[in-house]
């Protein structure tokens, strides 16, 4: 079958928010301590304690948003643990990630300041599993109050005396399982307890995210649209891609071909989890008010060989750029309900964008998709239609192309292509309506193997380059994807 995508370039209303391509930082093995927080007196450039070579390579890839503390943490995090002078915060156990000391070192002005640096917009998610109302209200109260009370004043006292603008506010993490294996029955009524102490103050206006499904699990779905919708902006979805079991979910980079399809078949079932849990908030909330966020996904395998199981460190191989790229079309393509995705983990934990070992610092081929596709952010999604050829693996089979287009600011149109077949080129004819093609470039991820990674002593093996195998038709324009590539096109 010959691959075919028709592209609407004339058509076209719905916005792709940049917050899809958002990230997620927990207080987990080293993504914080190592990755991102170093510290005022570390030998490693930073400023105000900030890793400054992980502030330039975000900047670069356009990280819009950044969710924190967690995950777990979040709702075992207590948020005045971690403000005032640093050598009189408290330490905790992280009991979730490897048992060991938490010492609160980054708290809430460092967060900050870090979304400050970055200029993307903080994503705080609060702690209603092991937390009270009055911390959540009270946290709130300190970030975004202009004014006199208890909270702002203390915010002073520790050195900052604006407030800060704190747009997205999740109201508990994974309730359903480590944040407190509630029923959706019972979250649904403490969400709508919760989150009305998560206050507007001055003219900061909260974007409030529920604590939405564990990958296909429908009824929570259906309970906190009918029971909570109207007080709600945001409802998270969470999946990770394991091409094993739980138990045994495989190594990043000792992989067969067998593994490669199974973990492409199964990155592609978020495409079904997405329609879904749409179609029931359609049901609730047919104007699409409250978004989709899948505020965790990416793949996720066993640590690597002699690391702290508990800090799910894991490299990062052209398979996972892969995974990426399909991830980034589905979200594009559901732009009209999915507000939001954050990919987990920013730094040295699951599907990192960056990776460091003391003072060295790489960026894994998953940062090279993002900084790719940062195109699309902000642009209008455009109309298509695609028609692929199949992947087929014994009696299963998958699309071996997927796709997504957007049109900028300028009218340049941007074209993601993702041929997922480990050792299959793919011939495709685009055809473009409504738009005459008068320049086109493009750039490409791939590499000769499909383990290939890069590491501390290759950090560019895999990285993109120029890509010219196309050629411009007389209604569009015909490419030719070679086998386990990202492709993005630029067309004026």
């Amino acid at each position: 079958m010959k691959n075919k995508l028709v592209i609407n370039g004339d058509l076209g209303s719905t916005t792709i928010s940049r917050h899809i391509y958002g990230h997620f930082s927990e207080h987990l093995g080293r993504c914080i301590y190592e990755g991102i927080w170093v510290g005022e007196d570390s030998p490693i450039p930073n400023t105000d304690g900030i890793r400054n070579d992980v502030l330039e390579a975000l900047k670069k890839m356009g990280i819009p948003v950044l969710r924190w503390p967690g995950g777990c943490f979040a709702d075992e995090y207590h948020w005045k643990d971690g403000v005032g002078p640093r050598e009189k915060r408290k330490k905790m156990i992280n009991t979730h990630w490897g048992g060991v000391i938490e010492n609160n070192h980054f708290g809430t002005h460092e967060f900050m300041k870090l979304c400050e640096l970055l200029e993307c917009e903080p994503y705080i998610c609060g702690n209603l599993g092991s937390g009270t109302v009055q911390e959540i209200q009270e946290w709130i109260e300190y970030i975004t109050f202009d004014g006199t009370s208890p909270m702002a004043n203390w915010r002073k006292e520790n050195g900052r005396e604006e407030p800060w603008r704190l747009k997205y506010f999740g109201v508990g993490n994974e309730n359903w399982g480590c944040g407190g294996n509630m029923r959706a029955e019972y979250y649904a009524d403490e969400y709508r307890r919760y989150q009305t102490y998560v206050r507007n103050y001055g003219e900061n206006r909260i974007y409030k995210i529920a604590c939405g499904p564990n990958v296909a699990d429908y009824h929570w779905t259906e309970v906190l649209m009918r029971e909570a919708s109207r007080m709600m902006d945001g409802l998270s979805l969470h999946y990770y891609t394991v091409p094993g079991t739980w138990q045994s979910k495989g190594s990043a980079t000792d992989f067969d071909e067998q593994d490669w399809f199974t973990t492409m078949k199964k990155t592609m079932f978020m495409e079904e989890l997405v329609t879904k849990h749409s179609t029931i908030m359609d049901k609730y909330d047919p104007d699409k008010r409250v978004g989709l966020i899948v505020d965790e996904w990416g793949t996720w395998y066993d640590v690597e060989p002699g690391t702290n199981p508990g800090f799910l460190y894991q490299q990062n191989t052209l398979r996972d750029a892969l995974v990426a790229g399909i991830n980034l079309n589905i979200f594009n393509n559901h732009a009209d309900r999915v507000h939001m995705a954050n990919i987990a983990q920013t730094i040295n934990v699951l599907q990192a964008v960056i990776l460091t070992e003391g003072e060295k610092m790489l960026r894994t081929p998953t940062y090279h998709v993002f900084e790719m596709y940062k195109v699309h952010q902000d642009a209008t999604l455009l109309p298509m239609d695609l028609e692929s050829a199949q992947y087929s693996n014994g009696d299963s089979s998958i699309p071996q192309v997927t796709a997504s287009a957007s049109k900028n600011s300028d009218g340049v149109i941007h074209i993601s292509l993702c041929n997922v077949h480990h050792e299959s080129p793919a011939a495709i004819d685009i055809e473009l309506r409504g738009a005459v093609p008068n320049k086109v470039s493009g750039r490409i991820l791939t590499s000769d193997n499909m383990q290939d990674h890069n590491t501390f002593q290759e950090p560019d093996k895999v990285q993109p380059s120029t890509f010219n195998d196309f050629k411009l038709e007389q209604k569009g324009l015909s490419v030719n994807l070679p086998p386990k590539s990202v492709v993005v096109l630029a067309i004026e």
